[in-house]
């Protein structure tokens, strides 16, 4: 999951609690329970993947 802190909010990391995710941009982060709890206290904020040029399926040719 990709999440980011909230406005106002620094979320330390559940294995290192001296580090912090911070508003500035979005990081991959494991689907924990630590961190879905943080997302509905308000304090995470899920950020979509981008889709970044899905690549279409391969046409099959007619011959």
């Amino acid at each position: 999951m990709q999440v980011k802190a909230a406005p106002g909010h620094r979320v330390p990391l559940e294995d290192d609690p001296y580090k912090y995710i911070e508003t500035a941009k979005a990081i991959d982060m494991p689907d924990t329970s630590y961190y879905r709890r943080r997302v509905a206290a308000g304090e995470l904020m899920l950020v979509e993947k981008p889709n970044g040029g899905a690549k279409q399926p391969a046409k099959e040719s007619a011959e």
